[in-house]
């Protein structure tokens, strides 16, 4: 048990920037309180005293707002940030290196008994408030959106965001970030405009689309306007085409 203390109070050093003294951490830190409860009570519904082991959690629960049931197994250097809000079901399964923040939920989607909370593999990243629901597995450093909700499995690596979750693919992220500073628009959290970007992204998309529908308009009247031949040879010199001479038909003579 000290040897995980020694690692949840140093990894918080590696992971925020305002973390000054360990006596600091030791005394103010939420998710480093919430850590040493669940693994005292961890301890405890291990040793079938599951009664004990849930009334410490709900001590630790009162006393740092996050609240871990002490049948979830959580591994080293696990570390969870301001924490206020985070619910951790009882079969929910956290890897090594993992981080949550605040109001984070490792929920279920089923009354029925056995597995029905996630599992986190080694070094993933959830989300201020985001909701990771059901028996599902986010894979090796995968991160999950702020806000999002992930009812499906997340592969290694990846990107999840939005309701209900979808997977980012990077190929294609950076050809849309191509596209959209083209059409000037600024990727998201690269501006300081805090207005939605895919909104921004589809009215950049629609002034393009009016103002083609009106650039066509104004070549179709136009074209109406030219019947003389003169206006014809313009149009043709205009679009590049070659003078063509035709030359009247000949009744052949039997």
């Amino acid at each position: 048990m000290f040897d995980h203390l020694k690692e949840d109070i140093s990894v918080v050093f590696d992971r925020d920037p305002a973390a000054r003294t360990h006596f600091e951490i030791l005394t103010t830190y939420p998710g480093v309180h919430a850590l040493i409860f669940h693994r005292f009570s961890h301890w405890l519904w291990k040793a079938r005293f599951y009664w004990l082991g849930r009334f410490f959690s709900h001590i630790g629960r009162f006393f740092t707002g996050i609240e871990i049931h002490p049948g979830a197994t959580i591994g080293h250097r696990v570390f969870i940030d301001h924490g206020m809000g985070v619910v951790i079901g009882e079969t929910a399964v956290i890897g090594d290196d993992c981080t949550l923040y605040h109001g984070v939920t490792l929920g279920g989607t089923s009354w029925n008994k056995g597995k029905r909370h996630p599992t986190l593999e080694q070094g993933v990243v959830i989300g201020a408030g985001a909701k990771v629901l059901g028996p599902i597995t986010i894979g090796k450093n995968a991160k999950i959106g702020s806000n999002a909700v992930v009812v499906k499995d997340v592969p290694e690596n990846a990107t999840a965001v939005g309701i209900p979750a979808r997977i980012l693919e990077e190929e294609k992220s950076k050809q849309r970030i191509d596209t959209a500073k083209k059409i000037g628009f600024s990727a998201y959290a690269v501006s300081n405009d805090e207005n939605d970007p895919i909104a921004k992204t589809i009215h950049s998309l629609l002034d393009h689309a009016a103002k083609q529908d009106s650039e066509l308009t104004s070549l179709k009247k136009q074209l109406v306007k030219l019947s003389d031949t003169s206006a014809d040879a313009d149009l043709a010199k205009a679009f590049g085409a070659k003078k063509v001479s035709i030359k009247p038909r000949t009744k052949s003579k039997k």
